[in-house]
């Protein structure tokens, strides 16, 4: 063998045996990294395995189970998490990641009686008691006190492509009302962990389901986590109606057989203070109950049927106000009034008149 046959054989096994080093590093690299995503996502998560390369980690087959009492039996499901990290990262300063991509994933959020919104328990909140009260105050001090060891991570963008979350709303019936949307792609941009006192900007569509029709929902805008300080745009197109009369009825009014509702609103926090005006429309509603005195939000059933008579659609323009830390202030009850206000407004009714005397209204509206 000539000598320069010997340096290639040798600059071969060099480079072979690096690629080996490299390959059995990573692979422990990898084991160790999922073993330490799986401990700080929770003794209830799980996953079926991590790819990393130059482009990045990928989690395949990410699960987080519910524990007893949660509506549904997983909190979260990926198929696939991409997680790309920013180079910056390398040369000192907060960890960095450029973006996390969540693909084909489920996810479940609840709000409690109370009308408290849980999004992640398992990772969110400390283990919770019987009272919510205690534990939110538990979570509150577990939240600052990791505030101070962990370390500053900067995400500049998650995104969610293809999902479905399912919502169950416990304040407004019992078992809770389950909402669903479907094809939901989703972006969180400018996150800071674990503060979160720095405005997000949110981006979100997807299919609302429904029982005769699907809707489309979309928000937008700027939210902080830290101070609930907000700017939102929300719209609902061509929602079915009888999937969120829970919303606008009360137990002894009229059921919804069919329709439509459009909802566009501007909400704004801002020192734990809401102001949300916005228009509601509803189109060709069709009311299950033809009773004497029967109510849809508070008004005559007669008269919002004759108001819609013409065009088949009612025009509502209504605003929601109060402050979000007051435990009196109930968004539910609170938009049930409003937009009865508003009914009331649109057919020349006055709502107290309608509270003290139903029948006369009814009369005085149809001359009988």
């Amino acid at each position: 063998m000539t000598r320069t046959h010997r340096r290639l054989a040798i600059a071969a096994a060099v480079v072979l045996a690096v690629a080996l080093l490299v390959f059995v590093a990573l692979h422990a690299a990898v084991r160790q990294l999922q073993s330490r995503i799986e401990a700080a996502l929770g003794p209830r998560a799980s996953i079926g395995a991590i790819e990393a390369g130059w482009a990045g980690v990928d989690v395949f087959d990410l699960r987080i189970k519910s524990a007893p009492g949660w509506p549904a039996d997983d909190e979260l499901r990926a198929r696939r998490v991409h997680v790309q990290p920013d180079l910056r990262s390398l040369f000192g300063g907060p960890w960095r990641i450029a973006t996390i991509r969540v693909e084909d994933a489920y996810l479940s959020v609840m709000r409690t009686r109370v009308g408290k919104t849980r999004v992640l328990p398992a990772l969110l909140e400390e283990p919770r008691g019987r009272h919510d009260a205690p534990a939110a105050a538990a979570s509150e001090a577990t939240s600052e006190a990791a505030s101070t060891s962990m370390p500053l991570v900067e995400i500049g963008r998650v995104e969610l492509a293809a999902a479905r979350l399912d919502f169950f709303d416990a304040s407004v019936r019992q078992p809770a009302l389950k909402l669903r949307l479907e094809q939901l792609d989703a972006a969180v941009s400018h996150v800071v962990l674990p503060a979160l006192d720095q405005a997000l900007e949110l981006e979100l569509a997807g299919v609302f389901k429904g029982v005769h029709q699907d809707g489309r929902l979309t928000i937008a805008g700027r939210y902080t986590p830290a101070t609930h300080d907000a700017n939102l745009d929300l719209r609902f197109a061509g929602v079915d109606l009888v999937t969120l009369q829970p919303y606008l009825l009360k137990v002894a009014e009229t059921g919804v057989r069919r329709g439509t509702l459009d909802l566009d609103a501007h909400a704004a926090v801002q020192h734990n203070r809401l102001r949300a005006p916005g228009t509601l429309v509803l189109t060709n509603l069709e009311l299950a109950s033809d009773g004497a005195f029967a109510t849809f939000a508070g008004v005559p059933r007669k008269a919002v049927l004759a108001a819609m008579s013409d065009k088949g659609k009612l025009q509502v323009k209504f605003t929601l106000e109060g402050r979000v830390d007051d435990p009196s202030f109930s968004l539910n009850e609170n938009l049930a009034t409003k937009i009865a206000s508003g009914m009331a407004e649109s057919l020349g009714v006055s709502l107290s008149g309608v509270v003290k005397g139903l029948g006369g209204v009814v009369k005085g509206l149809f001359g009988r």
